[in-house]
């Protein structure tokens, strides 16, 4: 199947019997399945905008579990990750969980456990995925406003009256009115609230200008 939209359980395990009987149990319950047999391979091969979650060794020859999740957290490509180890130490399992693991789970882990975790992941990529896809879209109206109207967007959402933000910006009340339109207008809200939570996603108006 070639949808993006469509998730896949990418399973990285350099021990074939592994690989082959969690992607066994994952196909029979309905997922879709990759499978590798390196971190490496993965990292070759795999697409970073396709849909889906990472089933991971910890112990691996060359590029071993938490250094391929670091490599993809720093290189932006970041999924869901589920530890699969029977090598696992609670140092490990803290290191990966502070640097966003979903789930740990000891080898051979129960499969109604596994199944739940691939769920609990996907769902996760999925809210990722959104809001992703919210936050450019919000961004993308950001920068359709004038330095003039980004001012004044950013004192509005501040609380500024329109006569204080003509103050400060050394232009009449009348031309605050015609900017706040403006910024409404491409920003497509239709409230000061409205306007107020998307400045709160992009982090504009939390301190005074």
């Amino acid at each position: 199947m070639n949808d993006p939209a469509h998730p896949i359980v990418y399973i990285v395990d350099d021990d074939r019997s592994v690989r082959s009987s969690v992607a066994r149990l994952l196909e029979s319950s309905g997922f879709e399945v990759r499978t590798f047999a390196s971190a490496t391979d993965y990292l070759d091969e795999v697409d970073a905008d396709r849909h889906g979650c990472l089933l991971l060794d910890l112990r691996m020859p060359g590029i071993d579990g938490l250094e391929l999740q670091d490599r993809l957290l720093q290189g932006g490509r970041a999924r869901p990750i589920i530890f699969l180890t029977g090598q696992g130490t609670v140092p490990a399992s803290v290191a990966a969980m502070k640097a966003g693991a979903t789930d740990f789970l000891e080898k051979p882990a129960d499969p109604r456990e596994l199944v739940r975790a691939v769920r609990s992941a996907l769902a996760a990529d999925r809210r990722r995925r959104r809001e992703s896809a919210e936050m450019a879209e919000i961004e993308s109206r950001v920068s359709l406003l004038t330095p003039r109207e980004r001012q004044v967007f950013e004192r509005v959402v501040q609380g500024r009256l329109n006569k204080q933000i003509a103050r400060e910006l050394g232009v009449s009340e009348k031309t605050v009115k015609v900017h706040r339109g403006r910024v409404m207008e491409k920003m497509q809200t239709d409230s000061l609230a409205d306007l107020a939570r998307l400045a709160e996603r992009l982090g504009i108006g939390e301190t005074p200008v």
